[in-house]
């Protein structure tokens, strides 16, 4: 259905002047005589006679006067089975070159759990890894800051806890990265391949080089499938999202773009409606790692702050413990977690913390 005409082109969002009322904001649309689906525009700005869209992909090619067509009411992405064992770009399509034939596919955009679904009381969720266990113990639903640069042993971190989950609870895994190198992408794939791992996880990779609308969109796909695992398969989910930093930045690069410098003014709504569909309900629980770049190591940083705000602790990854050969190379004193105390992890585990962090403390000191 012909909806309009292009009459203004930036270098990720378009403005068409509307010759149908029959559009709304999430609307997919594409160019008319685009075979390949090179051009697709997702809708975030309708007025009377116009609306602005941004571009999926490139707009390098795009001509104005350009008849622009609806194709779907929004994005959707595999919603079965065939998720575990495959990377998928940021709009659910397959790009690890094997063939693929979807068995259900849902909207990628999902509402945040209710307040009366969200199960508060869960267990305690041991990964095995004794450092995490002792100094920043896990629940299942939890948010966990993984802070730590390239090189300090964020990926062998990851595979170990993969790996640990699932032999002791049968927990699958969605690595999502947002923004990161494709070559650690690759690393990363490979690894998981060599480890006999991979068919007990899904990936989803907005790279570096993709446009900020690509880098955005990878983090709702990959908790849409997240949810899968947790909704319809009733399981405990690990969702690994590298890196949350980045989704910000897209999400203020497209608001650069449509005229609104700086982070988006509502940069605290859109942060939240990821985080608040991480939760435990009564068929499972969504527990998530998320990297987060500190920029110019700059703690007090608008959207770093936000994001910690929601988190249930953080594992700080130290380079001078990797340096030493120690992994994982977790710095003690800076990884924390919410379940430290009395009453939910037990007077002696509480002591024993307080007691190995007093004796360390005075290692360094006489060090």
């Amino acid at each position: 259905m012909q909806v309009g005409k292009i009459i203004k082109i930036s270098d990720i969002s378009i403005e068409i002047i509307l010759s149908s009322t029959n559009i709304k904001i999430g609307d997919i649309l594409k160019v008319e005589g685009d075979a390949e689906e090179k051009y697709l525009f997702e809708v975030v700005e309708v007025n009377n006679i116009s609306a602005t869209c941004v571009s999926l992909y490139s707009t390098r090619g795009l001509q104005k006067g350009s008849i622009v067509l609806k194709k779907a009411d929004e994005l959707e992405v595999e919603y079965s089975d065939k998720i575990l064992g495959r990377i998928f770009d940021s709009y659910g399509n397959p790009i690890d070159g094997l063939p693929f034939e979807s068995e259900r596919k849902v909207s990628a955009n999902n509402s945040a759990v209710s307040l009366k679904e969200v199960k508060v009381e869960t267990e305690p969720l041991w990964t095995g890894i004794k450092v995490i266990d002792f100094f920043a113990p896990l629940q299942k639903g939890f948010k966990m800051g993984l802070l730590g640069g390239a090189g300090v042993g964020k990926t062998v971190l990851i595979k170990e806890l993969i790996h640990n989950i699932y032999a002791s609870s049968n927990a699958r895994a969605v690595f999502v990265g947002a923004g990161e190198r494709s070559r650690e992408g690759k690393e990363l794939y490979e690894d998981m391949k060599n480890s006999n791992l991979l068919d007990k996880m899904a990936m989803v990779y907005g790279q570096m080089g993709d446009n900020p609308i690509s880098r955005s969109k990878s983090v709702s796909t990959g908790l849409r499938m997240a949810e899968y695992l947790r909704d319809e398969k009733k399981e405990d989910v690990l969702i690994f999202i590298d890196n949350i930093y980045r989704f910000i930045q897209a999400k203020a690069e497209i608001a650069t773009d449509l005229k609104e410098n700086g982070y988006p003014s509502n940069m605290a709504s859109e942060i939240s409606s990821i985080e608040e569909r991480i939760n435990s309900n009564n068929n499972g629980s969504i527990t998530s790692f998320q990297a987060i770049y500190i920029p110019a190591d700059d703690l007090t940083d608008d959207a770093v702050q936000t994001t910690m705000s929601y988190m249930d602790g953080q594992i700080v990854l130290d380079r001078k413990i990797s340096e030493l050969g120690l992994y994982p190379a977790i710095n003690v004193f800076k990884s924390t977690s919410k379940l430290v105390d009395i009453e939910k992890i037990g007077e002696r585990h509480f002591k024993l913390v307080e007691r190995v962090l007093a004796y360390l403390t005075r290692y360094e000191e006489l060090e």
